[in-house]
């Protein structure tokens, strides 16, 4: 595990949830009337970015519906980063054209992944032959399509990259999403076996130390352990350092193992067995569902410390 978290190797921020489609499966209710934040609290939270990452994943809602925002944020990172940071756009692809991608390569995007190939979507894929040919015609390469959550193929810092994938039960629609309209949907996965937790966009390895990269997800301005959040944020990234959040959470036994990717045994130092808490997770039938009881019965909304 880190111990110095002013470099970290991927941030996933959600800054926005404004978005110009309304998907069944989608974890953060985002669509038209989604949720956003101000361009001064992006601004404060760039701020307290840590001061290296290795990348940054810009993601919605749609990036590219809150475009005059988005434009906004990447000028304020080339300015804060000068290139040192991979910058990557995760999107739905359906407002695309060939000037927004000029605009966003010169802005400092180096990596665009089209997120939304999949059943759940408006187009659901219909537009993914004409994306790739307007890519490669700028460039970019598709070599590594899938989303690069691996150590060895994280990072495409050095040259132009594309990536096309979607939603399955098997993945993104799998143990997390409980949450938001896929919970309302009944499009959340019950089974109390699958632990979320292990991969990527799951808590392992978000304070590092772990054989996946390092990544933390800001959903809007909530500091989180993975993508869907916990069901108290870690800290305010308009507020707080990020690496300053971190450091504290890192010496809490709760968040340790959830950076081992183990959640049944984030009580296990309160006395609550890891059998007992798979027990409690078969009765909520989804791991994310029963971290939220946890949180709910064993931790303090406001310092995250534990209950006595």
């Amino acid at each position: 595990m880190n111990t110095d978290f002013n470099h970290i190797e991927s941030v996933y921020w959600v800054f926005t949830q404004l978005c110009n489609d309304i998907c069944d499966h989608c974890y953060n209710d985002s669509g038209p009337k989604g949720a956003r934040i101000s361009e001064e609290e992006c601004m404060a939270i760039i701020e307290n970015l840590p001061d290296k990452m290795d990348r940054l994943i810009l993601s919605g809602g749609e990036p590219l519906a809150d475009k005059k925002l988005l434009y906004k944020i990447l000028d304020r990172l080339k300015e804060k980063y000068q290139g040192e940071t991979q910058i990557m756009l995760q999107t739905n692809g359906d407002l695309i054209n060939e000037r927004i991608l000029d605009s966003l390569i010169e802005k400092g995007v180096t990596r665009i992944d089209i997120a939304s190939i999949d059943r759940f979507h408006k187009f659901a894929g219909q537009r993914l032959e004409m994306l790739k040919a307007l890519f490669k015609s700028r460039g970019m390469s598709d070599e590594v399509a899938e989303p690069l959550v691996t150590k060895d193929i994280f990072l495409k810092k050095d040259s132009l990259s594309f990536g096309y994938w979607g939603a399955n039960e098997e993945m993104w629609l799998g143990g997390n999403w409980a949450r938001g309209r896929a919970m309302k949907k009944n499009l959340w996965l019950k089974d109390p076996e699958h632990n979320f937790c292990s991969i990527l966009s799951g808590a392992k390895g978000f304070l590092g130390g772990t054989e996946l990269p390092q990544e933390i997800s800001i959903q809007l301005w909530k500091i989180n352990p993975c993508c869907p959040g916990t069901l108290y944020p870690l800290g305010d990234a308009r507020k707080e350092k990020v690496a300053d959040v971190l450091l504290r959470v890192s010496k809490m036994k709760v968040f340790q193992m959830l950076n081992e990717g183990e959640p049944w045994k984030m009580g296990e130092h309160l006395g609550i067995s890891e059998e007992d808490a798979k027990t409690k997770t078969r009765e909520q039938k989804n791991i994310c569902l029963y971290c939220d009881y946890f949180f709910e019965h064993h931790l303090h909304s406001n310092t995250l410390e534990e209950m006595k």
